[in-house]
């Protein structure tokens, strides 16, 4: 968790994988100036999140939100989906 009490990371990332049950690994991309070129570069991270309705789909934007581990692995939680995909 953040150093300030009780505030949890929230990110917005698109759902890449829903093939496993209540999990889905969500891709959040990082948008960044490079501080020596000037450049904007673009880091991709994955992670596993708990989705315990079953409602996300592959290409569902969402936000999740940092919470207990739920598995090895998993330590995020979807807090909803903000778009749905075509």
């Amino acid at each position: 968790m953040d150093e300030k009490k009780g505030l949890k990371r929230v990110l917005v990332g698109r759902v890449t994988s829903d093939k496993m049950d209540k999990t889905v690994v969500v891709t959040v991309v990082r948008r960044f100036r490079h501080p020596i070129y000037g450049k904007f570069v673009q880091r991709r991270k994955k992670y596993m999140a708990h989705d315990p309705a079953n409602q996300c789909r592959n290409g569902d934007k969402v936000t999740i939100e940092e919470s207990r581990p739920f598995s090895k692995r998993k330590r995020w939680m979807v807090q909803r989906i903000v778009e749905r995909a075509v």
